[in-house]
């Protein structure tokens, strides 16, 4: 049970770190008994510097059970601790169960039970409500200030380029992003747009912007809220599984992740908001908690609610509630019982109906990159969409390893000392590659977008510049045609994004800015679709008569669209960094709203899958969890190995004996000397040290608060009275210090194992119970202890893994 969160003699309150390389790094700290913003508040402060010797003599032999009523912050948990499930479950069935024997006593009773019902879905309302509105103005202020690095609206500075074009009466078809409202910043510093000084303006401008945004994010990071950093994925799967990481959804995080998240997707950088947003959401979920008891004081029903945030920040990312609550089922969630699913469906629904209302690409759509094909695909075409779930494996497990490999060195070198230079670097760099090319100028959403387009008649892009274009025979629908000088000077300017993207992203992802990897994984791999899909289209039209194509593409038929590939191709790469399958699917499908493309998307991502699991084991968030040292037990892995739990328990062989307490023989001073020599999180309690028989299990924070609580309000607790876990205690003599009677906190019914146990069986016990910790005996004598942190410690051994990287218990 050795827990880092404590400091030896020392009940003072936790301090917050704010040195640069703390931002992710949780350092060791003092035990917390102070409640920030997203745990609900104390009546009392626990964490003054208190000393436990003396007090005043008392001769009452009363025994004082303080437990009758409850103590306030019994039962809670310290910062960087793993909540009791089982616990809190049975915490909530007991007040279930006690508001409804009440309802049937009157009739306030009943509407309170009614109400206390009804909440949960209030709750779910007021979370999709929040979610997409913060999301709608996230991709309102992103777009405008990603704009505002290549110009202003004279018309109306809060215009961006399109919007501001869009009523101009100058407009060509042609040059339909130009009109006389729009200035670049070369027009309004030299008043012309043309030149080689023009074009050197607008680069300084442009790398400019990128420079403060990038340093207003990273800034306000690392002054307000440290923990707004990163995408949050990782985090969050951890406290979902049980975790509590105080700090990480309070209102300081949402708000500066709100802000920041706008200025690191406009300053250019190689990065999404769509794995942030499922931070703001969660931190929307876990403020709005507070509102209900139900959620405030229980930590279980809490992680049921960040579920489903989880979801709904999914849905108003991608626009897809279906997906966003398969994602939060396969990929975040620990604990997602079937009241929890449905939940999550009308916490994503409500979401995505809150962002549709207001509309912020000006399309009716949810996101920036929502595209509609009718080209039905062909099954010899499974061989390139194959092929792209290969690359997306591969390029997904190349990910994992390279920034790993470069997160860890941060972490471990001087360069995690110094987050604003590192910051300002990379982006220097990336704005300084990124404007010559026009498609690492575009915001990588708006790349996305135009590699997704299925080439039409009124297209003006250099992608759709093919010969012939306005030759059709077919209606609206363009055949497969040869490619003009656009299309070309298109591969070229795309294969060197492509290094671009692949390169800039592994050093981008896990900087002390909010960063998102869902976007530039999708990037890399529409790029690469989107090249294999032109290349297609031209062996199909200059190669018709080969066997693979004349069966099924006529001379002057549309028979490949290279938009498809794109869009496979950025399945293969996500899933490939991730290791989404069903989710995914289902997220691509809602994107394109085309049924018959779900089984190329199928392949992409089981192949992708396969490569990738081929290569490495782990997605790049369990990696980073991992990475962190925080104590979360895959559920997807097996434990094949034939250990014992009493090779696994503490104490070993030659190991100081395991630290209990007694029922009825210890003073409150043996009890203080006990949790100031130790950093154990909690204690099994004996009948006697020399019979060691189990009578159950009392935490540290418990027993701190309690005789804390004592001292304070009754006359006589001294350091030698006797503390009960029993019952009943015995007749005093008189002239004897009251008792103190802590039966109330004692668990009585502490999960064991015997010590021939497989551990097989006890990791499936941690697992499916969610247990801090299992109590090991030997024909009903206690012999030690297993802890979270022992069985994860124990698997990293197994796999060949470094034991120590596990911080956390």
């Amino acid at each position: 049970m050795d827990n880092r969160g404590f400091q030896q003699g020392s009940f003072s309150s936790f301090q917050n770190s704010s040195s640069d390389e703390d931002l992710m790094d949780i350092p060791a700290t003092a035990m917390d008994f102070s409640m920030r913003d997203d745990v609900p508040p104390l009546d009392r402060e626990v964490g003054e510097d208190k000393s436990y010797n003396g007090g005043g003599i008392g001769y009452s032999n009363r025994i004082m059970d303080f437990l009758e009523e409850p103590i306030p912050g019994v039962g809670t948990y310290d910062d960087f601790n793993t909540i009791d499930w089982v616990r809190e479950k049975s915490r909530d069935r007991d007040r279930h169960r006690e508001i409804t024997n009440k309802s049937k006593e009157s009739t306030w009773a009943l509407i309170h039970s009614v109400s206390d019902a009804f909440s949960g879905w209030l709750l779910m309302l007021l979370i999709g409500l929040l979610s997409g509105s913060l999301a709608g103005l996230i991709d309102i202020s992103a777009h405008w200030m990603t704009d505002l690095k290549e110009g202003i609206c004279t018309g109306g500075f809060w215009f961006n380029h399109e919007h501001c074009c869009w009523n101009s009466d100058h407009v060509t078809f042609e040059e339909r992003d130009k009109c006389p409202e729009w200035n670049s910043w070369s027009q309004l510093i030299i008043s012309t747009d043309e030149g080689a000084f023009a074009y050197i303006v607008n680069y300084f401008m442009y790398v400019l912007w990128a420079l403060l945004f990038a340093f207003l994010a990273v800034s306000l990071v690392k002054v307000f809220a440290p923990y707004a950093c990163g995408s949050g994925i990782p985090e969050i799967k951890t406290i979902l599984s049980g975790f509590i990481i105080r700090g990480y959804l309070g209102k300081w995080t949402l708000v500066i992740k709100t802000i920041t998240l706008v200025l690191a997707v406009s300053s250019g950088l190689s990065l999404g908001k769509e794995g942030p947003l499922v931070h703001v959401a969660c931190c929307c979920g876990n403020i709005l908690c507070h509102c209900f008891n139900k959620y405030r004081k229980n930590e279980a029903k809490r992680r049921e609610v960040l579920s489903a945030a989880a979801a709904a920040g999914v849905s108003v990312a991608f626009g897809a509630p279906i997906g966003g609550v398969l994602f939060s089922l396969e990929e975040v969630s620990y604990y997602f019982p079937l009241k929890t699913l449905w939940r999550s469906f009308f916490a994503a629904l409500v979401a995505a109906f809150t962002l549709r209302s207001i509309n912020p690409f000006g399309n009716s759509r949810l996101v920036l990159f929502y595209v509609e094909f009718h080209t039905p695909w062909h099954l010899f075409e499974l061989v390139p969409f194959i092929l792209l779930g290969i690359f997306g494996g591969l390029w997904g497990a190349l990910f994992i390893r390279t920034n790993i490999a470069w997160c860890r060195k941060r972490k471990t070198t001087q360069l995690g000392k110094y987050p604003v230079i590192e910051v300002l670097v990379v982006t220097a760099i990336t704005a300084i590659l990124a404007f010559p090319n026009e498609y690492t100028r575009m915001s990588t959403s708006e790349l996305i977008s135009e590699l997704f387009n299925d080439c039409g008649l009124l297209d003006s892009s250099k992608l759709c510049d093919y010969e012939n274009r306005f030759n059709t025979s077919k209606g609206g629908e363009l055949p497969d045609r040869p490619a003009g000088v656009g299309v070309y000077s298109a591969m070229w300017q795309l294969a060197l994004t492509l290094i671009l993207k692949i390169v800039i992203t592994i050093f981008t992802f896990g900087m002390k800015i909010p960063s998102g990897l869902f976007i530039p994984s999708m990037a890399v791999g529409a790029i690469a679709g989107r090249l294999l899909g032109v290349g297609m289209e031209q062996l199909a039209y200059y190669h018709q008569e080969w066997t693979v194509f004349n069966s099924w593409c006529s001379q002057g038929a549309d028979c490949i669209t290279p938009g498809l590939y794109a869009m496979v191709g950025a399945a293969a790469c996500l899933g490939g960094v991730t290791r989404m399958t069903v989710s995914l699917v289902v997220i691509m499908f809602e994107l394109t709203g085309g049924l018959e493309y779900i089984v190329p998307l199928m392949a992409a991502a089981m192949t992708s899958k396969w490569v990738a699991d081929a290569l490495g084991r782990e997605g790049i968030y369990d990696a980073h969890i991992r990475l962190n040292g925080y104590p979360f037990l895959e559920a997807k892995e097996e434990f094949a190995h034939k250990t014992l739990a009493m090779d696994v328990m503490k104490p070993r062989r030659n190991d100081p004996l395991l630290t209990v307490l007694t029922q009825d023989s210890m003073t409150v001073e043996d009890v203080e000397t006990i949790i100031s020599e130790t950093t154990y999180s909690g204690f099994p309690v004996v009948v006697s040290r020399e019979s060691q028989r189990l009578v159950g299990f009392v935490l540290r924070r418990d027993l701190i608060i309690s005789i804390e609580n004592a001292r304070k309000k009754q006359d006589g607790v001294v350091s030698t009275s006797i503390i009960y876990f029993t019952e009943h205690s015995p007749p005093l003599p008189p002239y004897t210090p009251p008792t103190l009677k802590l039966r109330n906190i004692l668990d009585l019914s502490p999960f064991t194992v015997t010590d021939l146990t497989p551990m097989e069986i006890v990791v499936d016990i941690f697992r499916k119970l969610g247990l801090r910790q299992c109590l090991v005996t030997h024909n009903g004598r206690l012999l030690g202890i297993i802890t979270k942190k022992d069985v994860l410690k124990h698997i990293a051994q197994m796999a060949n893994q470094d034991p120590d990287s596990i911080l956390f218990n």
